[in-house]
């Protein structure tokens, strides 16, 4: 039986103790939280429903409403004003942070075209992972039909490690198909 990310994160604690010298429970990585966003940007210009589309679609993967996030300054370049609304995102906690993990390393990542692994320069020094997913289309959510406008994302998992090399291993033995060395 395949174990799942949330049971996997409770028996880390033996084997990074004995790599890290962790002598209480609470003082082993966990996981945070999970953010999953969406920029939209400018094409909100050219297509007002667009932003619509991404929040159900982004909402059917989640499980979750996401929220509209909005332009903190005008930049003049970019066409964008204060206050526009330039993206969507969703933070996981919880039952749903674990549900959605499980299903993204074990059913849509593999059917990623071409996926060789996440890279381990993914992982910041503070212990969390950014990486970015092409298309929205890797997941089951997501029918043949909904295939017309097509975007990328970009997930953020955050841990309590402190180290990258402690956040390396933690993320590798919870489930995150890093790339091969």
């Amino acid at each position: 039986m395949k174990k799942t990310v949330q049971e996997l994160e409770k028996l880390s604690f033996e084997t990074l103790s004995k790599e890290f010298g962790y002598k209480n429970v609470m003082a082993a990585p966990k996981l945070v939280k999970v953010t999953v966003s969406v920029a939209t940007g400018s094409a909100i210009k050219k297509d007002r429903k667009r932003n619509e589309l991404v929040v159900d679609r982004l909402a059917k993967i989640t499980g979750q409403k996401p929220t509209l996030r909005k332009a903190k300054k005008s930049v003049a370049s970019f066409k964008t004003r204060q206050g526009d609304q330039i993206g969507v995102a969703v933070t996981l906690r919880g039952k749903r942070m674990f549900g959605f993990l499980d299903k993204l390393f074990n059913v849509s990542l593999p059917r990623t075209k071409d996926f060789r692994g996440i890279n381990r320069t993914s992982v910041d020094n503070i212990g969390n992972i950014t990486f970015g997913i092409k298309e929205q289309t890797i997941f089951p959510e997501i029918h043949d039909e909904d295939l017309k406008d097509i975007f990328g994302m970009a997930i953020t998992i955050g841990t309590t490690a402190k180290s990258k090399e402690e956040a390396t291993k933690f993320l590798s033995i919870i489930g995150v198909p890093f790339k091969k060395l």
